[in-house]
Protein backbone atom coordinates (compact mmCIF):
# COMPACT_ATOMS: atom_id res chain seq x y z
CA UNK A 1 0.00 0.00 0.00
CA UNK A 2 0.99 3.60 -0.80
CA UNK A 3 2.99 5.40 1.99
CA UNK A 4 0.61 7.84 3.90
CA UNK A 5 3.49 10.25 4.57
CA UNK A 6 3.68 13.52 2.65
CA UNK A 7 4.93 13.33 -0.83
CA UNK A 8 7.57 16.52 -0.25
CA UNK A 9 9.86 13.71 1.61
CA UNK A 10 12.73 15.90 0.72
CA UNK A 11 11.21 19.35 1.75
CA UNK A 12 13.79 20.12 4.75
CA UNK A 13 16.99 19.17 2.77
CA UNK A 14 17.88 21.86 0.76
CA UNK A 15 17.01 24.78 2.58
CA UNK A 16 18.41 26.13 6.16
CA UNK A 17 14.74 25.66 7.61
CA UNK A 18 15.58 24.64 10.80
CA UNK A 19 14.24 21.23 12.33
CA UNK A 20 10.85 20.89 14.40
CA UNK A 21 9.25 17.53 14.75
CA UNK A 22 10.12 13.79 14.20
CA UNK A 23 9.08 13.76 10.54
CA UNK A 24 11.86 16.49 9.94
CA UNK A 25 14.73 14.11 11.41
CA UNK A 26 13.07 11.07 9.53
CA UNK A 27 13.53 12.63 6.07
CA UNK A 28 17.09 13.91 6.91
CA UNK A 29 17.71 9.99 7.90
CA UNK A 30 16.29 8.83 4.66
CA UNK A 31 18.40 10.71 2.26
CA UNK A 32 21.34 10.18 4.76
CA UNK A 33 21.28 6.73 5.34
CA UNK A 34 22.00 3.72 2.35
CA UNK A 35 18.11 2.30 1.46
CA UNK A 36 18.82 -0.83 2.88
CA UNK A 37 19.89 0.19 6.61
CA UNK A 38 16.69 2.69 6.81
CA UNK A 39 14.58 0.47 5.36
CA UNK A 40 15.40 -1.69 8.05
CA UNK A 41 14.53 0.68 10.38
CA UNK A 42 11.51 2.32 8.31
CA UNK A 43 9.78 -0.77 7.67
CA UNK A 44 6.72 -3.38 9.20
CA UNK A 45 5.78 -7.18 8.28
CA UNK A 46 3.75 -8.25 5.17
CA UNK A 47 1.33 -5.19 4.70
CA UNK A 48 2.94 -3.18 7.12
CA UNK A 49 -1.10 -2.38 8.47
CA UNK A 50 -0.06 -3.14 11.94
CA UNK A 51 3.16 -1.06 11.24
CA UNK A 52 0.68 1.90 10.12
CA UNK A 53 -1.39 1.47 13.31
CA UNK A 54 0.44 1.69 15.67
CA UNK A 55 1.58 5.51 14.87
CA UNK A 56 -2.26 6.48 13.31
CA UNK A 57 -3.96 4.98 15.55
CA UNK A 58 -2.61 8.18 18.42
CA UNK A 59 -4.41 10.70 16.06
CA UNK A 60 -7.93 8.74 17.86
CA UNK A 61 -7.05 10.22 21.16
CA UNK A 62 -8.32 13.59 21.48
CA UNK A 63 -7.13 15.75 24.60
CA UNK A 64 -8.97 18.22 26.85
CA UNK A 65 -7.64 21.59 26.84
CA UNK A 66 -7.24 23.61 30.15
CA UNK A 67 -7.79 27.11 30.48
CA UNK A 68 -6.74 30.09 33.44
CA UNK A 69 -4.36 27.16 35.13
CA UNK A 70 -1.44 27.65 36.92
CA UNK A 71 1.27 26.47 34.18
CA UNK A 72 4.15 27.56 36.06
CA UNK A 73 7.06 24.87 37.47
CA UNK A 74 6.65 22.37 35.72
CA UNK A 75 8.56 19.11 36.07
CA UNK A 76 8.79 16.31 33.54
CA UNK A 77 10.67 13.70 36.12
CA UNK A 78 9.19 10.29 37.00
CA UNK A 79 10.88 7.03 37.97
CA UNK A 80 10.95 4.20 35.07
CA UNK A 81 11.49 0.15 36.69
CA UNK A 82 12.75 2.26 40.60
CA UNK A 83 14.90 4.40 38.54
CA UNK A 84 14.92 7.97 38.25
CA UNK A 85 14.49 9.77 35.32
CA UNK A 86 14.43 13.19 33.57
CA UNK A 87 11.02 12.10 31.84
CA UNK A 88 9.53 8.85 31.37
CA UNK A 89 10.78 7.84 27.90
CA UNK A 90 13.52 5.06 27.35
CA UNK A 91 15.17 4.78 24.60
CA UNK A 92 14.18 1.36 23.07
CA UNK A 93 16.46 -1.94 22.12
CA UNK A 94 17.12 -2.01 17.74
CA UNK A 95 18.95 -4.07 15.99
CA UNK A 96 21.72 -2.71 13.57
CA UNK A 97 21.62 0.79 15.01
CA UNK A 98 25.48 0.92 14.43
CA UNK A 99 24.51 0.40 10.72
CA UNK A 100 22.06 3.38 10.87
CA UNK A 101 25.36 5.25 11.94
CA UNK A 102 28.95 4.44 12.78
CA UNK A 103 29.22 3.58 16.23
CA UNK A 104 25.28 4.33 16.88
CA UNK A 105 24.95 2.26 19.98
CA UNK A 106 27.49 4.18 21.46
CA UNK A 107 26.74 7.65 20.43
CA UNK A 108 22.41 6.90 21.78
CA UNK A 109 23.60 6.05 24.74
CA UNK A 110 25.86 9.27 25.59
CA UNK A 111 22.41 11.36 24.08
CA UNK A 112 20.26 9.08 26.66
CA UNK A 113 22.89 9.97 29.65
CA UNK A 114 22.84 13.52 29.04
CA UNK A 115 18.98 13.87 28.71
CA UNK A 116 18.46 11.67 31.75
CA UNK A 117 16.61 8.32 30.21
CA UNK A 118 17.58 5.03 29.84
CA UNK A 119 19.52 3.25 26.95
CA UNK A 120 18.41 -0.24 26.08
CA UNK A 121 21.05 -2.24 24.01
CA UNK A 122 20.00 -4.61 21.87
CA UNK A 123 21.44 -8.37 21.38
CA UNK A 124 21.58 -8.10 17.56
CA UNK A 125 23.84 -4.97 18.22
CA UNK A 126 26.57 -3.37 15.87
CA UNK A 127 28.33 -2.36 19.19
CA UNK A 128 29.25 -4.87 21.56
CA UNK A 129 27.74 -4.70 25.35
CA UNK A 130 31.27 -3.78 25.90
CA UNK A 131 32.03 -1.31 23.83
CA UNK A 132 28.61 0.29 24.99
CA UNK A 133 30.77 0.48 28.56
CA UNK A 134 33.75 0.99 27.85
CA UNK A 135 32.60 4.59 25.90
CA UNK A 136 29.99 5.52 28.15
CA UNK A 137 30.05 6.50 32.28
CA UNK A 138 26.04 5.43 32.97
CA UNK A 139 24.49 2.67 33.09
CA UNK A 140 22.41 1.32 30.62
CA UNK A 141 19.94 -1.93 30.25
CA UNK A 142 20.07 -4.69 27.74
CA UNK A 143 18.04 -6.51 26.09
CA UNK A 144 18.01 -10.03 25.71
CA UNK A 145 17.12 -12.47 22.75
CA UNK A 146 16.55 -16.33 23.84
CA UNK A 147 18.48 -18.39 21.35
CA UNK A 148 19.04 -22.44 21.09
CA UNK A 149 22.17 -22.07 22.16
CA UNK A 150 21.62 -21.60 26.05
CA UNK A 151 25.36 -21.44 27.09
CA UNK A 152 25.77 -18.09 24.40
CA UNK A 153 22.75 -16.58 26.33
CA UNK A 154 23.73 -17.24 30.49
CA UNK A 155 27.52 -16.03 29.03
CA UNK A 156 25.41 -12.78 27.31
CA UNK A 157 23.74 -12.81 30.77
CA UNK A 158 26.65 -12.61 32.95
CA UNK A 159 28.65 -10.31 30.43
CA UNK A 160 26.00 -8.01 30.93
CA UNK A 161 26.48 -7.97 34.51
CA UNK A 162 30.01 -7.42 33.99
CA UNK A 163 29.31 -4.66 32.53
CA UNK A 164 26.91 -3.05 35.18
CA UNK A 165 23.75 -3.36 32.91
CA UNK A 166 21.67 -1.89 35.29
CA UNK A 167 18.15 -3.92 34.14
CA UNK A 168 17.07 -6.89 31.75
CA UNK A 169 14.88 -6.35 28.70
CA UNK A 170 13.28 -10.07 27.64
CA UNK A 171 12.17 -10.21 24.45
CA UNK A 172 9.25 -12.66 23.81
CA UNK A 173 8.18 -11.91 20.75
CA UNK A 174 10.21 -13.32 18.08
CA UNK A 175 10.40 -16.67 18.48
CA UNK A 176 10.35 -16.84 14.81
CA UNK A 177 11.08 -14.11 12.28
CA UNK A 178 8.51 -12.29 10.61
CA UNK A 179 8.91 -11.36 7.00
CA UNK A 180 10.10 -7.95 6.01
CA UNK A 181 9.96 -7.40 1.99
CA UNK A 182 11.77 -4.32 2.08
CA UNK A 183 14.81 -5.95 3.55
CA UNK A 184 14.68 -9.56 1.07
CA UNK A 185 14.36 -7.20 -1.43
CA UNK A 186 16.92 -5.20 -0.77
CA UNK A 187 19.49 -7.85 0.17
CA UNK A 188 20.15 -6.97 3.86
CA UNK A 189 23.35 -8.20 5.29
CA UNK A 190 26.08 -6.31 7.68
CA UNK A 191 28.45 -5.02 6.25
CA UNK A 192 26.64 -4.72 2.86
CA UNK A 193 26.90 -6.83 0.19
CA UNK A 194 29.15 -4.89 -2.60
CA UNK A 195 26.38 -5.00 -5.38
CA UNK A 196 26.67 -2.57 -7.97
CA UNK A 197 22.89 -1.01 -6.41
CA UNK A 198 24.67 -1.11 -3.21
CA UNK A 199 27.85 0.50 -4.35
CA UNK A 200 25.89 3.34 -6.04
CA UNK A 201 23.61 4.16 -3.10
CA UNK A 202 26.55 4.25 -0.62
CA UNK A 203 27.97 6.88 -3.03
CA UNK A 204 25.42 8.62 -2.67
CA UNK A 205 25.97 8.94 1.22
CA UNK A 206 29.34 10.31 1.80
CA UNK A 207 28.79 11.07 5.47
CA UNK A 208 27.82 8.09 5.90
CA UNK A 209 30.35 5.95 4.10
CA UNK A 210 33.31 8.44 5.58
CA UNK A 211 31.92 7.53 9.16
CA UNK A 212 32.25 3.39 8.24
CA UNK A 213 35.09 3.56 7.26
CA UNK A 214 36.61 5.15 9.93
CA UNK A 215 35.03 2.41 12.59
CA UNK A 216 35.86 -1.35 12.93
CA UNK A 217 32.50 -1.91 14.23
CA UNK A 218 30.78 -3.16 11.53
CA UNK A 219 29.16 -6.32 12.48
CA UNK A 220 27.53 -8.57 15.28
CA UNK A 221 30.03 -7.83 17.89
CA UNK A 222 28.03 -9.25 20.86
CA UNK A 223 28.37 -12.37 18.51
CA UNK A 224 31.34 -12.41 16.77
CA UNK A 225 34.04 -14.12 19.15
CA UNK A 226 31.41 -15.12 21.35
CA UNK A 227 29.43 -17.82 20.27
CA UNK A 228 30.25 -20.96 19.54
CA UNK A 229 31.78 -21.90 16.16
CA UNK A 230 31.19 -17.90 15.32
CA UNK A 231 34.21 -16.33 14.24
CA UNK A 232 33.32 -14.47 11.14
CA UNK A 233 30.45 -13.04 9.07
CA UNK A 234 29.83 -15.97 7.08
CA UNK A 235 29.39 -18.32 10.31
CA UNK A 236 27.15 -15.50 11.87
CA UNK A 237 25.02 -15.48 9.04
CA UNK A 238 23.89 -19.32 9.29
CA UNK A 239 24.04 -19.36 12.99
CA UNK A 240 21.43 -16.45 13.19
CA UNK A 241 19.60 -18.19 10.93
CA UNK A 242 18.95 -21.15 13.46
CA UNK A 243 19.24 -19.66 16.56
CA UNK A 244 15.93 -17.96 17.28
CA UNK A 245 14.12 -20.17 19.29
CA UNK A 246 10.58 -21.18 18.96
CA UNK A 247 10.47 -23.63 21.77
CA UNK A 248 10.62 -20.10 24.73
CA UNK A 249 8.17 -20.72 27.25
CA UNK A 250 7.76 -19.01 31.11
CA UNK A 251 9.67 -21.61 32.41
CA UNK A 252 12.38 -20.22 30.59
CA UNK A 253 12.03 -16.39 31.88
CA UNK A 254 11.71 -17.62 35.61
CA UNK A 255 15.76 -19.06 34.64
CA UNK A 256 16.39 -16.22 33.26
CA UNK A 257 15.28 -14.01 35.72
CA UNK A 258 17.07 -15.85 38.74
CA UNK A 259 20.38 -15.94 36.15
CA UNK A 260 20.10 -11.98 35.95
CA UNK A 261 19.21 -11.18 39.57
CA UNK A 262 18.70 -7.80 38.88
CA UNK A 263 15.43 -5.74 37.44
CA UNK A 264 13.74 -7.71 34.71
CA UNK A 265 11.58 -6.01 31.97
CA UNK A 266 9.34 -8.64 29.58
CA UNK A 267 8.94 -7.22 26.28
CA UNK A 268 6.55 -7.96 23.45
CA UNK A 269 2.71 -8.58 25.55
CA UNK A 270 0.19 -7.36 23.86
CA UNK A 271 -2.89 -9.55 25.18
CA UNK A 272 -4.15 -9.38 28.54
CA UNK A 273 -4.15 -13.25 29.07
CA UNK A 274 -0.10 -13.57 28.31
CA UNK A 275 -0.03 -9.79 30.35
CA UNK A 276 -1.27 -12.29 33.78
CA UNK A 277 1.24 -14.75 33.18
CA UNK A 278 4.24 -12.24 32.79
CA UNK A 279 3.08 -11.05 35.97
CA UNK A 280 2.93 -14.07 37.70
CA UNK A 281 7.12 -14.29 36.66
CA UNK A 282 7.82 -11.78 39.40
CA UNK A 283 9.26 -9.69 36.94
CA UNK A 284 9.48 -5.80 37.17
CA UNK A 285 8.08 -4.43 34.16
CA UNK A 286 6.40 -5.79 30.71
CA UNK A 287 6.59 -3.51 27.91
CA UNK A 288 3.17 -3.77 25.81
CA UNK A 289 4.09 -4.39 22.73
CA UNK A 290 4.17 -6.21 18.54
CA UNK A 291 7.98 -5.47 18.28
CA UNK A 292 6.89 -2.15 15.65
CA UNK A 293 4.82 -4.26 13.72
CA UNK A 294 7.29 -6.01 12.64
CA UNK A 295 6.53 -9.45 13.03
CA UNK A 296 2.92 -10.93 13.69
CA UNK A 297 0.59 -8.32 10.24
CA UNK A 298 -2.19 -7.71 11.31
CA UNK A 299 -2.24 -7.64 15.35
CA UNK A 300 -3.76 -4.47 17.21
CA UNK A 301 -1.73 -1.52 17.85
CA UNK A 302 0.35 -1.02 20.96
CA UNK A 303 -1.67 1.85 22.35
CA UNK A 304 -5.15 0.09 21.58
CA UNK A 305 -4.14 -2.93 23.35
CA UNK A 306 -2.62 -0.94 26.67
CA UNK A 307 -6.19 0.05 28.54
CA UNK A 308 -6.70 -3.76 28.74
CA UNK A 309 -3.35 -4.69 29.51
CA UNK A 310 -3.33 -2.08 32.54
CA UNK A 311 -6.71 -2.88 33.41
CA UNK A 312 -5.77 -6.36 34.00
CA UNK A 313 -2.32 -6.05 35.70
CA UNK A 314 -1.59 -2.34 36.48
CA UNK A 315 -1.41 -3.23 40.28
CA UNK A 316 0.53 -5.96 39.30
CA UNK A 317 3.75 -4.96 37.42
CA UNK A 318 4.70 -1.89 36.31
CA UNK A 319 3.50 -1.51 32.47
CA UNK A 320 5.70 0.41 29.72
CA UNK A 321 4.35 0.65 26.47
CA UNK A 322 6.20 1.24 22.58
CA UNK A 323 5.05 1.40 19.06
CA UNK A 324 4.17 4.20 17.36
CA UNK A 325 5.58 6.78 19.16
CA UNK A 326 6.51 10.02 17.06
CA UNK A 327 5.65 13.20 19.72
CA UNK A 328 5.75 14.06 22.79
CA UNK A 329 2.11 14.35 22.36
CA UNK A 330 2.30 10.73 21.96
CA UNK A 331 4.03 9.94 25.35
CA UNK A 332 1.41 12.05 27.08
CA UNK A 333 -1.56 10.22 25.38
CA UNK A 334 0.09 7.21 26.77
CA UNK A 335 0.62 7.66 29.78
CA UNK A 336 -3.01 8.93 30.26
CA UNK A 337 -3.75 5.52 29.07
CA UNK A 338 -2.02 3.84 31.67
CA UNK A 339 1.35 3.46 30.70
CA UNK A 340 4.11 4.00 33.28
CA UNK A 341 6.88 4.88 30.59
CA UNK A 342 7.29 5.06 27.40
CA UNK A 343 10.09 3.35 24.83
CA UNK A 344 11.26 4.88 21.52
CA UNK A 345 12.57 3.18 18.49
CA UNK A 346 12.12 4.39 15.25
CA UNK A 347 12.25 8.35 16.03
CA UNK A 348 15.62 8.07 17.94
CA UNK A 349 17.15 6.05 15.22
CA UNK A 350 15.86 8.70 12.40
CA UNK A 351 17.81 11.01 14.68
CA UNK A 352 20.84 8.97 14.77
CA UNK A 353 20.40 8.35 10.45
CA UNK A 354 20.25 12.17 10.48
CA UNK A 355 23.17 13.82 12.48
CA UNK A 356 24.33 11.16 14.59
CA UNK A 357 24.81 11.71 18.68
CA UNK A 358 23.54 15.19 17.94
CA UNK A 359 20.96 14.04 16.05
CA UNK A 360 19.52 11.77 18.67
CA UNK A 361 19.86 14.70 21.56
CA UNK A 362 17.39 16.47 19.45
CA UNK A 363 14.89 13.90 18.90
CA UNK A 364 14.85 13.82 22.49
CA UNK A 365 14.62 17.33 23.34
CA UNK A 366 11.79 17.56 20.60
CA UNK A 367 10.12 14.94 22.66
CA UNK A 368 10.94 16.67 25.86
CA UNK A 369 9.53 20.14 24.79
CA UNK A 370 6.26 18.77 22.78
CA UNK A 371 5.41 16.73 26.64
CA UNK A 372 6.22 19.68 28.56
CA UNK A 373 3.78 22.18 26.38
CA UNK A 374 1.33 19.47 25.86
CA UNK A 375 0.86 18.84 30.14
CA UNK A 376 0.54 22.69 30.78
CA UNK A 377 -2.06 23.05 28.18
CA UNK A 378 -3.99 20.27 29.68
CA UNK A 379 -4.34 21.95 32.90
CA UNK A 380 -1.38 20.20 34.93
CA UNK A 381 2.43 20.99 35.98
CA UNK A 382 3.89 17.52 36.87
CA UNK A 383 3.89 14.59 34.49
CA UNK A 384 3.67 11.44 37.16
CA UNK A 385 -0.34 13.13 37.69
CA UNK A 386 -1.05 12.21 34.40
CA UNK A 387 -4.34 10.00 34.16
CA UNK A 388 -7.44 9.53 31.49
CA UNK A 389 -8.86 12.90 33.46
CA UNK A 390 -6.78 14.49 30.44
CA UNK A 391 -8.51 12.74 27.45
CA UNK A 392 -11.32 14.16 25.67
CA UNK A 393 -13.61 10.84 26.01
CA UNK A 394 -12.41 7.24 25.70
CA UNK A 395 -10.74 6.54 22.41
CA UNK A 396 -12.86 4.28 19.93
CA UNK A 397 -9.72 2.20 18.21
CA UNK A 398 -12.70 -0.05 16.25
CA UNK A 399 -11.46 0.14 12.37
Amino acid sequence: MPSSRPPSRWANLFTDRPVTCIEDLRQLAEWRVPRMFYDYADSGSYTESTYRANESDFGRIKLRQRVAVDMTNRTLASSMVGQPVAMPVALAPTGLTGMQHADGEILAARAAAKAGVPFTLSTMSICSIEDVAENTDKPFWFQLYVMRDRAFIDKLIDRAKAAGCSALVLTLDLQILGQRHKDIKNGLSTPPKLTIGNILDMATKPRWSINMLRTQRRTFRNIVGHATGVSNLSSLSSWTAEQFDPTLNWDDVRRIRDRWGGKLILKGILDPEDAVMAADTGADALIVSNHGGRQLDGAVSSISALPAIVEAVGDRIEVLMDGGIRSGQDVVKALALGAKGIFIGRAFLYGLGAGGEAGVSQCLEIIRKEMDVTMAMCGLRDIKTVTSNILAGKPDFRV
